[in-house]
């Protein structure tokens, strides 16, 4: 292990948080559920005599027909929870089926690989997903007992074919929506929809599955699994599972004049657990800063006398030999070090795993207790270490820790109402099956009015009193359900494909002049064609590296609730690629700045606007700016969220009054609850704003209070001191 003293001696003297999260012994239920007698024998030859209390109660609900919302920790066995009831139902109905649902390709290999270990040799069981050979795929149909797959492949692949799925759906006993936490905001609206459109479909072979869903800590639980199936659930949120002692540092960022970034110092972690055999992940939130991180990883290594091949990366745009073959060397302890998105955050049970590396605050309380409980699973002590990048936001989660460390988890926030949403999964319900009255009442409050609009537009009509999809085309593939419907870009290299990338992520980092990443190797990016959609790469080693400039323009459409000086409005926003700077790979350092001419993009939301109208004058100006900075940072703490899912924009003269004002926008078209959230939480979002502000030491503002290195305009104006000025003398709270 590399213990706590030892990353203060790596990353030297600064300031840190320091939390341990006490062991916790097992609890073992009295009395095991009726399962069948070969399933116990199995369970027995592995070593399992008994099950943790939460197992033994969730699988006797499920046992019983009963919906179960399973809320336990990381490494607790939730999967015994749905695994157990569905093979003790395909024993006892050859016939019977099940559905396992997992959010990411990863995960449902490594719970393929389980089953397999524990069924019985009759029990078939496989993952089906968009990686599976089309010749294999009907015989899955056919056979499985188990399937394994995510929510994209039942959207497109399984629900707009259910006449070939009839035997499969008419039979499956239970759905299992493993990792439920992670349908959240776009995702889990859709997901709310998917799921409807999935138990409509059994319904309508006169099938009623028990489903169960398994989560990470949240606030909200059984309201999550309530919106996302439209089913009440028995909660079972008593941990049984035993807990080893674990290890929790926050560490502030190093000083400018040190020269070094947040990616070197977790690489340099990486690195240095990986020489002495720990194995870890290291937790990046982009693309870009995981290939950094690997590739900063490896070099070290190989400076001090280790393997570069030692430590890996793991992000999506890799082709599925990529992942797989990761995935094994990770599985199998070949790889010591993995630099991950959030892609490895879920439950894959890495197995012997250690130590946790989160480069930056994951985004929400929930992400970073999921993240650092990949370390020290089951008994074992873990460590886990989160670098603070030099922003306000983690700066001041190093002076409040109490924040991060002892705050409540958030809620997971799921909207029935996003028009855009619903517009896509009622397409595809009518296309599968005419919407009658009481069923269209199931997909939420607004799934009437919208229905409507869609009758006037043409793409539904009204047929002896249901809904009906006028096209004998699906229209599920023109359905993106993890954002918006966005055409693909292909990357490639001397004509040869080296990955894909949506069309509004390639405007940001594949234009002409980006330098892009790939498993540790460098590509610089000669030119982006937008008609053809294809990006021109050639491997270069410019020495650094790239980071776009965005910038967005708000205006208010039509307002829906007021206090003043705040306003919950609908908005309309315009973001544009404007231009690139160039970063040193040592220290994060500005090397240049270019201009670029992109397309812009334009999107309907929700917003939250504070009106500041003391505020007139250019004296005004950097006051504004820096409220603005101070709210947009605070905002995810009280929204619940990742801070790219909110835009932010200041004005000294507002379109609609003429005077300053700030807006914070949800990201996603249509919204997805977060604006409402702000706004119902804006008193306790000011004064949050207002403590990051002024319980800073410093005159003239500084990274932990301030300056953003998100901010399009480098940081200028702003005015700290009036800005302190307005948070102590508001009448706002």
């Amino acid at each position: 292990m590399l213990p706590a003293d030892d990353v203060r001696r790596l990353l030297g003297e600064r300031g840190l948080a320091l939390a341990t999260v006490p062991a916790r012994p097992a609890q073992f239920a009295d009395q095991a559920p009726p399962l069948r007698p070969e399933l116990i024998e199995r369970l027995r030859s592995k070593g399992l005599e008994r099950l943790y209390t939460h197992q033994a109660e969730a699988i006797g609900a499920a046992l019983a027909g009963q919906d179960v919302a399973v809320v336990t920790g990381t490494g607790s066995g939730k999967s015994l929870c749905y695994t157990l009831p569905s093979l003790h139902a395909c024993l006892a109905e050859p016939a019977a089926r099940a559905l396992f649902l997992f959010p990411t390709k990863a995960l449902a290999q490594d719970q393929l690989g389980k089953i397999r270990d524990l069924a019985p040799a009759e029990i078939k069981a496989a993952t089906y997903d968009g990686d599976t050979p089309q010749a294999q795929r009907p015989s899955i149909r056919g056979n499985a007992h188990i399937v394994l797959t995510n929510p994209d492949m039942l959207h497109l692949a399984i629900l707009p074919q259910a006449g070939v799925w009839a035997k499969f759906l008419k039979s499956v006993r239970y759905v299992v929506v493993d990792e439920m936490h992670a349908y959240r905001g776009l995702f889990g609206s859709h997901m709310a929809g998917v799921l409807r459109r999935l138990l409509r479909s059994c319904a309508g072979f006169h099938n009623r599955p028990t489903v169960i869903g398994c989560t990470a800590t949240i606030a909200n639980p059984v309201e999550l699994f309530t919106t996302l199936t439209g089913r009440e659930p028995l909660l079972v949120d008593q941990d049984g599972a035993p807990r080893g002692e674990r290890t929790v540092i926050v560490i502030d960022p190093a000083e400018e004049e040190e020269g070094r970034s947040p990616n070197q110092d977790t690489a340099a972690l990486l690195a240095d657990l990986a020489a002495r055999g720990v194995r870890s992940l290291a937790f990046c939130r982009a693309r870009v800063t995981t290939e950094l991180v690997a590739r900063q990883a490896r070099e070290r290594l190989t400076k001090s006398g280790g393997e570069a091949g030692w430590v890996d990366s793991y992000r999506g745009g890799y082709s599925p030999d990529e992942r797989r073959a990761i995935e094994g060397a990770l599985f199998s302890g070949r790889l010591r070090g993995l630099a991950t998105t959030n892609a490895m955050e879920l439950g894959v049970d890495v197995g012997g795993l250690d130590a946790v590396v989160m480069n930056g605050y994951p985004g929400s309380v929930t992400s970073f207790w999921q993240q650092a409980g990949r370390a020290g699973r089951g008994a074992r002590p873990g460590l886990a270490v989160m670098l603070a990048h030099p922003e306000p936001l983690e700066r001041y989660l190093v002076r409040r820790p109490e924040l991060l460390l002892d705050r409540p988890v958030e809620a997971a926030t799921v909207s029935l109402t996003n028009r855009h949403v619903l517009e896509g999964q009622l397409r595809c319900a009518a296309y599968e099956h005419p919407l009658d009255e009481a069923e269209l009442e199931t997909f939420g409050p607004a799934a009437r009015s919208v229905a409507e609009g869609m009758v006037e537009e043409g793409t539904l009509a009204w047929a002896e009193g249901r809904l009906v999809y006028g096209s004998y085309e699906p229209p599920a593939p023109q359905v993106s359900i993890r954002g918006t419907m966005d055409k693909t870009v292909t990357l490639t290299v001397a004509g040869r494909p080296l990955g894909l990338m949506e069309r509004w992520r390639a405007l940001r980092n594949a234009h002409e002049g980006a330098v892009y990443l790939h498993r540790g190797e460098t590509y610089l990016v000669s030119a982006l064609d937008l008609v053809g959609l294809e990006a021109h790469l050639s491997a270069a080693d410019p020495g650094y590296y790239t980071e776009p400039e965005v910038q967005s323009y708000i205006e208010a459409t039509v307002p829906i609730a007021e206090d003043t000086p705040w306003l919950l409005t609908g908005v309309r926003v315009t973001t544009k690629v404007v231009g690139y700077r160039k970063k040193a790979l040592s220290g994060d350092r500005v090397i240049s700045e270019h201009d670029l001419d992109l397309p812009p993009d334009t999107y309907e939301s929700l917003a939250v606007r504070l009106d500041l109208p003391g505020l007139t004058g250019e004296e005004g100006t950097g006051t504004v700016h820096t409220l603005e900075h101070a709210l947009a940072s605070v905002a995810p703490l009280l929204a619940g969220c990742d801070r790219d899912d909110l835009e932010s924009a200041w004005f000294l003269f507002c379109p609609e009054t003429g005077a300053p004002a700030v807006y914070l926008v949800d990201s996603t078209p249509g919204g997805v609850g977060l604006a409402e959230r702000l706004f119902e939480a804006r008193d306790v979002w000011w004064a949050e704003a207002g403590r990051l502000v002024t319980s800073c030491p410093c005159d003239d503002g500084c990274p932990a209070c301030t300056l953003s290195p998100r901010c399009p305009y480098g940081n200028e104006p702003l005015d700290k001191a009036g800005a302190v000025a307005v948070f102590e003398g508001s009448t706002l709270v």
